[in-house]
């Protein structure tokens, strides 16, 4: 089975790639991505300002490294990773950071805590939710990762925003409020424990107890005559983990760079020494602490191994599935970039003719336009009214003029005809603009179908300009076809349907024996009306033929053919910037596959981590 230190040193180096890859943890609740960092487990140490939060952490390491002063000092997390060396060995440290830049000077350490920190949130008082990681290696260190963090305050100072006391609540609340976060609670001794602020927001969110340890500091500064002994032996604000008691180096001894080493040796005689804590003197002190904690850290990343790799494997899946999602970046080579335009053009074109052939719906539209509403189009034409007895009285009349006609009014048959035939104009160009309006729609339907389109807005537009623009130009020459079908009717009349009508004066009958008055009776207009209108019936069936198959022949059929001919044309004339301009992606889609990406490379990695301690076991 892998070493326990194998299963911290794994944290670690995903706690790491966490920071690397914009996994914060804590201050990350605003993404939507799945988070690692919030299933790792953690030691975070939480206290008041003044609470000896500092000199806890530098008990624990044995190195003077952190920056100290009034107000709030820590106002970023520190990821405060420690790793055992074997005796003999220099201590060093490093930064995440700083790249393979090794430390020794931890008056250096401490000046480049500032400075990162400043860098983050300038000189003034304000908090950063982003981690600064830190290493160090000792031969006086256990195995142990913290997470420092900002001083709970219950006032905000000069120079600091009225928010700070409520924005620092609210990251120590984000860290420690996780499940798998283990909650270090450092409490003054010399302070009433009911009101420790430590306390208080680790009840909030562990109100049994279960993940807090608590720390009393400055045991050694209590007014003569009292003790801590009813909290640490557990008769006063329990907790499942036992209370651990520290003496911390007074600010004298800071002052004049008293060693660690010496200081923990005068901490374990202070205890050994008490009357009140002798006791309790082997389960006291900054190093059981940080034993105490490596351990049911150790303990504690072994029983979650399992989940944290499904839940690795399970983002993975999500992640993938999003970036196939929003497809590749766009290359920056102009070929390239053309390629990746006409690769998006032909699979537009594809979904548009599948529209128009059957494989999706819109098609079946265009063809309810000449099975349905051509022919309601024509029969709804106003023929009754126009071939009514008093209409055709008048129109063949005014084409008699002076001289009436002797057997049959040719000029007004032909008046009727020609005056009918042109109410044909009206279904013929409705059906035109049906057909482009279908066509149209088609068009804006195939683009949103098209979904690598959906990433590029400027293309998408461009294009649908250039379709719209080519099915205007279908449309002009559609409705020049079909008007010249209608007038192509009325050039010419079809005399073999006039020779085949009764004809009014029977195969050798006098002419002379027809009258005047016969050839101006109601029935004799009648007859005509009639004539004329058996006409226009063999024309309108001829029509509701020939419109469709010319609509289809020039809409249709070359919106299929060449709808983009005319985009292909200016897009081999254009430069390569605007190629990238027509490329253009959605920002918010831009920033959010980056995420994705980044995520995606942080889980893999952690799989591939996790995937490494399994193998040795």
């Amino acid at each position: 089975m892998a070493a326990m230190e194998s299963l911290i040193g794994l944290v670690n180096r995903i706690q790491r790639a966490c920071t690397v890859l914009g996994d914060h943890g804590g201050g990350d609740t605003g993404s939507s991505l799945p988070t690692l960092w919030e299933e790792l487990p953690s030691v975070a140490v939480v206290g008041g300002q003044s609470s000896g939060k500092s000199s806890v952490l530098e008990s624990i390491v044995g190195r003077d490294f952190l920056p100290r002063g009034s107000g709030i000092v820590t106002r970023r997390p520190l990821v405060l990773q420690l790793h055992k060396l074997e005796q003999g060995m220099q201590d060093y440290a490093e930064f995440l950071h700083l790249d393979k830049k090794r430390f020794t000077d931890f008056a250096a350490v401490r000046k480049e805590i500032q400075v990162e920190t400043d860098r983050m949130t300038g000189k003034s008082n304000r908090i950063s939710n982003v981690p600064i990681h830190l290493s160090i290696y000792s031969p006086n260190v256990v195995n142990l990762t913290l997470i420092d963090l900002p001083g709970l305050t219950k006032v905000a100072v000069e120079g600091q925003p009225e928010s700070i006391v409520q924005d620092i609540e609210n990251m120590v609340r984000s860290y420690i409020a996780k499940p798998n976060c283990i909650i270090l609670a450092i409490t003054p001794a010399n302070q009433d424990v009911a009101t420790s602020d430590a306390i208080k927001i680790a009840r909030e969110v562990d109100p049994t107890g279960d993940r807090t340890f608590g720390v009393l500091t400055k045991l050694d500064l209590m007014d003569r005559g009292t003790n801590a002994l009813d909290v640490l032996d557990g008769r006063s604000y329990r907790l499942k983990h036992p209370w651990v008691g520290i003496v911390n180096r007074s600010q004298a001894d800071i002052n004049t760079n008293m060693d660690m080493v010496a200081a923990r040796r005068r901490e374990g005689d202070y205890f050994s020494a008490s009357m009140d804590y002798g006791h309790l003197a082997s389960k006291m002190g900054s190093e059981y602490l940080a034993k105490l904690l490596s351990e049911h850290l150790e303990s504690v990343i072994k029983a979650r191994i399992p989940a944290i790799a499904s839940m690795i494997n399970k983002s993975i899946e999500e992640l993938e599935s999003e970036l196939d999602h929003f497809g590749k970046p766009v290359a920056i080579d102009a070929g390239a970039q053309l390629y990746t335009i006409l690769e998006l053009c032909r699979a537009f074109d594809q979904i548009f003719k599948e529209h128009l052939d059957g494989g999706r719906p819109g098609g079946d539209r265009i063809y309810a336009v000449f099975d349905y509403k051509l022919p309601v189009d024509l029969r709804r034409l106003p023929f009754d009214r126009h071939l009514s007895l008093q209409n055709v009285r008048k129109v063949v009349s005014q084409a008699d003029g002076y001289q009436p006609h002797l057997i049959a009014p040719e000029q007004g048959y032909r008046r009727l005809i020609e005056s009918s035939l042109n109410y044909f104009r009206g279904p013929a160009q409705s059906s035109v603009d049906e057909v482009h309006f279908l066509l149209k729609e088609i068009v804006r339907r195939s683009i949103g179908a098209t979904q690598e389109l959906r990433r590029f807005p400027t293309l998408q537009a461009e294009l649908a300009a250039s379709a719209y623009e080519a099915l205007e130009r279908f449309r002009e020459e559609s409705k020049k076809t079909i008007l010249r079908l209608v007038d192509m009717e009325s050039s010419y009349l079809t005399v073999d349907f006039f020779r085949r009508l009764p004809q009014e004066v029977e195969r050798g009958e006098a002419i002379s024996s027809v009258t005047s008055e016969d050839r101006y009776s109601e029935g004799h207009f009648r007859r005509i009306g009639s004539n004329v209108s058996s006409y226009v019936g063999m024309v309108s069936e001829t029509l509701r033929n020939s419109i469709p198959k010319a609509v289809v022949h020039c809409q249709v059929r070359e919106a299929k053919r060449s709808l983009l001919d005319h985009f292909y044309t200016q897009l081999g004339r254009k430069e390569g910037r605007q190629l990238a301009q027509m490329l253009d992606e959605n920002p918010e889609l831009m920033e959010r596959r980056q995420q994705c990406a980044k995520r995606l490379q942080l889980c893999k990695a952690a799989r591939d981590e996790i995937d490494s301690v399994s193998w040795s076991r």
